[in-house]
């Protein structure tokens, strides 16, 4: 049985912000609530619609595509959150392509060696990054795959 205080402390940590399941126990668990308690919480919201580790995955993986990281970055981003690997995957699967979001960058910041050594660093893969760079040294990417 789900007590008020499990409950009230997860909504609480809801309301900041959207979050996964597992960071939601964790969360849980430093505040003394006892497993079985916390799992009877997590099962009220979910229930409710406000725990939804799917709807989670896909809007961070859509604002971190927003801000302009690699596939790489968002799956890591993701896992740290305690989301799935499968379903990390999933979400980043959803977005627009990795080599689209990386063409994109490079047509504003400009299509030369910084800025693929900046797109390496956001997590792109090398093949996203020298279809949109393009004409670059390989040299000049070299390292970051």
């Amino acid at each position: 049985m789900a007590t008020p205080d499990a409950v009230d402390a997860a909504a609480r940590a809801l309301a900041r912000r959207d979050r996964s399941e597992t960071d939601l126990r964790e969360i849980l668990a430093r505040n003394g609530i006892s497993d079985a308690e916390a799992a009877a919480a997590l099962d009220v919201l979910r229930r409710a619609g406000a725990l939804d580790d799917v709807r989670f995955a896909c809007r961070s993986a859509e604002a971190l595509a927003r801000r302009g990281l690699g596939d790489a970055a968002i799956l890591l981003r993701l896992e740290r959150e305690g989301v799935d690997r499968d379903l990390a995957a999933e979400a980043v699967a959803a977005l627009e392509p990795e080599a689209d979001r990386a063409a994109s960058l490079a047509g504003s910041r400009g299509r030369t060696p910084k800025t693929a050594r900046w797109l390496g660093g956001r997590g792109f893969a090398v093949e996203s990054i020298e279809a949109a760079v393009g004409g670059i040294a390989e040299s000049d990417i070299a390292g970051l795959g």
